[in-house]
């Protein structure tokens, strides 16, 4: 069993999904028939999971989702949920394990989308209480890292109710399963590599064909679907629209706010500037504890080496582009590179972060809620 005293690989947990994608995921592990991948539906990877996915039909697999430990030689070996219910606060940090317990509070995705999503919605903290006595909803924030035109378009994204929609005319719009007036609801929004947008609970939304980003959210899989049929014509069961709330509870998730679409961008799409830290690394920070209380996430670029000291929690690290190592201060050695999932525990106070190839070595570092003393 791993002791603590370094940072942990992870496997590359694949979650099956309703829509159609994971091209771009496969060509970026340099996986399937030439490096190129397909579309499957299997369009997304989860990192540092300890939540299920919510699949109906698919319940012989329980597990789905759920992040495993791997060896050196990249094997899967215990499951990371387990490990962490070992560990107790050594893995997650006091103050965390107080407040939320065996919980990471956060759930961190990578998202190919080969068609676009379904219009759907997440309900915020108060209404995931109430109708799935949850102590968390759905607030998500993603950050893209590029993308792929699909069918002569370019990626895009859709939030956001416009002007004049009210919950009559959506709830009508749904009983006719009318997908083009759902769509002409919401702002239609392209979006390019190192765009930042907020997702709060509430708020309309659908990933559009050809976004290829990370996601970091609240750790559930609560998502209320108004589309019937996705666009590649996959008839998704009632469950999976409702949720088990019913086709007029679930309605009750959605804000009925509305914006312009220069309302929208000034209020979700976030910019925060650099931070040249100590040996030539740069610090991003994309979304903060100011923008939202729930998560927080920034981009690491190391210069030649960094020293870290770290606080007394844990952090979720995806390395974004070439490879390098991790060091503790007794001289044990992680070998790291793109693609790779890792969470450093609480106890790992100290790191030395290297840079061991010519490329830029660039990483997410992604933290859970905010405590609140």
């Amino acid at each position: 069993m791993c002791d603590g005293t370094m940072p942990l690989k992870l496997d590359h947990a694949r979650a099956w999904r309703t829509y159609i994608g994971g091209k771009m995921l496969d060509k970026w592990h340099g996986k399937g028939n030439s490096g190129e991948g397909e579309d499957t539906n299997f369009p997304e990877e989860w990192i540092a999971s300890l939540v299920r996915a919510r699949n109906a039909g698919r319940e012989e697999f329980p597990d789905e989702g759920l992040s495993r430990i791997v060896d050196e030689n990249g094997l899967p070996k215990e499951f990371l949920k387990d490990w962490i219910g070992q560990m107790g606060e050594k893995a997650l940090g006091h103050d965390h394990w107080e407040r939320f317990g065996a919980s990471l509070g956060v759930l961190v995705k990578l998202i190919d989308a080969g068609e676009r999503l379904t219009v759907q919605v997440h309900p915020d903290r108060e209404m995931a209480k109430k109708l799935f006595h949850s102590e968390y909803g759905k607030t998500e924030c993603w950050y893209v890292l590029g993308g792929r035109t699909v069918n002569g378009e370019p990626p895009c994204i859709y939030m956001g109710f416009k002007p004049g929609v009210t919950r009559k005319q959506w709830e009508k719009l749904f009983q006719e399963q009318n997908y083009a007036g759902m769509l002409e609801c919401l702002h239609q929004i392209p979006v390019k590599k190192g765009e930042v947008i907020l997702i709060e609970g509430g708020i309309p939304h659908a990933i559009g064909a050809g976004c290829f980003l990370t996601e970091i959210q609240e750790p559930t899989d609560y998502t209320i679907r108004v589309e019937r049929v996705t666009p590649s014509g996959l008839a998704i069961a009632d469950s999976m629209c409702h949720q088990g709330l019913g086709f007029e509870r679930m309605f009750d998730c959605f804000h009925y706010d509305t914006y312009t679409e220069e309302e929208l961008r000034q209020r979700w799409f976030l910019s925060h500037e650099p931070e040249i830290l100590d040996e030539g690394t740069i610090e991003r920070p994309l979304v903060t504890y100011e923008d939202t209380p729930y998560f927080k996430m920034e981009e690491l670029t190391v210069g030649e080496k960094f020293s870290m000291d770290r606080p007394d929690t844990f952090s979720i690290v995806l390395v974004l582009e070439g490879n390098g190592s991790f060091s503790n201060f007794s001289g044990e050695r992680m070998k790291v590179e793109k693609g790779d999932q890792i969470l450093i525990p609480a106890s790992v106070r100290h790191l030395i972060l290297k840079n061991e190839g010519e490329q830029e070595f660039r990483m997410l570092q992604c933290f859970g809620p905010q405590i609140f003393v």
